[in-house]
């Protein structure tokens, strides 16, 4: 299964894009401010908590996430990052820079009915994942 997240508006606080599954539209995304500057090691540009993930293709899992205490989606090996998971969410407030869902923007910086393209989003990553698929995701 291929991931892409395609980032459409770059904001001051927030970051909104199209998340598609293998070319095909899922849902549109929201993270923390892009603060990237090619050429720079990453711990020169983030702010913790408050910086999208650069931009690159990465590994997803599901594995046990402490703070959410259940199975989560996990996207590995972001350089400078951690514990970065795709989860349900509406503003940058709810993001430490991981990749939230939502199936509708609002035209301020804000993604709703995040429950329903989490929930979506996760049966399909479960049945890749069940099926051994490897899971990449896209960020550009």
């Amino acid at each position: 299964m291929n991931l892409t997240l395609s980032r459409t508006l770059k904001g001051p606080v927030a970051t909104l894009g199209d998340l598609a599954i293998d070319g095909v539209f899922e849902c549109h995304t929201l993270e923390d401010k892009v603060r990237e500057i090619d050429g720079q090691r990453v711990e020169q540009w983030k702010v913790k908590g408050e910086t999208a993930i650069p931009a690159g293709t990465y590994r997803v899992i599901i594995d046990f996430s402490n703070r959410f205490q259940r199975p989560m989606p996990h996207i590995l090996d972001v350089p400078g990052f951690t514990g970065i998971r795709i989860h349900k969410g509406n503003t940058a407030a709810d993001t430490e820079g991981c990749i939230l869902l939502g199936l509708k923007e609002n035209g301020t910086g804000m993604i709703v009915q995040s429950t329903v393209a989490f929930d979506a989003f996760l049966l399909k990553l479960e049945a890749a994942l069940d099926a051994g698929e490897i899971v990449t995701i896209q960020v550009q």
